[in-house]
């Protein structure tokens, strides 16, 4: 059994989403850009990919060959994540985004650590200036950390839309149930003027220009500096985080 396995959740409800997952990004897809981060973590015993089976054939091209690809067949991410887990035994697991291809492997790194430092834990995320856990935020640069068993148990007893479709949401959301530890958040990064998650097609346009400018040597403490530089790019990024906002 594997001590610590990263999944990155690439099960997509939309074609547009599918479509962005596919695009280049410098030399390589989003997709392969989220996965090879992965990969580059230090206290990941291994990376493997979750997708819908619809989407194997269109996806698996994507994939860097060594990385293992599991075609989930539940309807919900929720199911999915456990079902993953059931064909791939690990202690813990870390959920990665497809949506993010600046996630950090320094932060990942920093979960796991404090997920054994802490002793005794069932979710180890990292919390927002406003208390919740980042993993809600748009800033797009982290994962979560979380025990098998707490998702298994999770998934047995969720029946809320909403637990069923954001896999970890039932875990956070019931600390009675669940021990949970926040870290908190680099402050450099922690602002509303911050946006990296790519969800609508004005996000791509604004990681190319990130790529462009730091090639692939792209940790959250550069992104920052180079975010600091361009107030513009800051402005925009802080608009349609408020728009997102305003439509929840």
């Amino acid at each position: 059994m594997l001590k610590t396995l990263g999944m990155v959740e690439a099960c997509f409800r939309s074609p547009a989403a599918r479509a962005r997952a596919c695009r280049r990004l410098g030399d390589q897809s989003v997709l392969e850009w989220v996965v090879r981060r992965a990969t580059d973590c230090l206290q990941l015993s291994g990376v493997i990919v979750v997708v819908f089976e619809s989407d194997r054939r269109a996806l698996s091209h994507l994939v860097p060959s060594d990385v293992p690809i599991y075609a989930a067949r539940q309807p919900d991410l929720l199911g999915c994540l456990a079902a993953a887990l059931a064909e791939y035994p690990a202690e813990a697991a870390v959920r990665i985004g497809a949506a993010c291809p600046f996630v950090d492997p320094l932060l990942i790194d920093r979960l796991v650590t404090a997920a054994e430092k802490h002793g005794p834990a069932d979710y180890v995320g990292y919390r927002s200036r406003d208390g919740r856990p980042a993993i809600l935020s748009p800033a797009g640069v982290y994962a979560e950390w979380f025990r098998s068993e707490a998702l298994r148990r999770a998934a047995h007893r969720a029946s809320d839309p909403l637990d069923r479709e954001q896999p970890t949401r039932y875990l956070y959301s019931h600390p009675e149930k669940f021990r949970i530890h926040l870290l908190p958040i680099p402050e450099q990064i922690d602002r509303e003027d911050v946006r990296l998650r790519i969800d609508l097609e004005e996000d791509f346009d604004h990681a190319v220009a990130i790529v462009e400018a730091l090639g692939h040597e792209v940790d959250y403490h550069r992104i920052a500096n180079l975010l600091h530089h361009q107030p513009a790019l800051r402005s925009r990024m802080a608009a349609i985080n408020r728009a997102a906002a305003a439509e929840t």
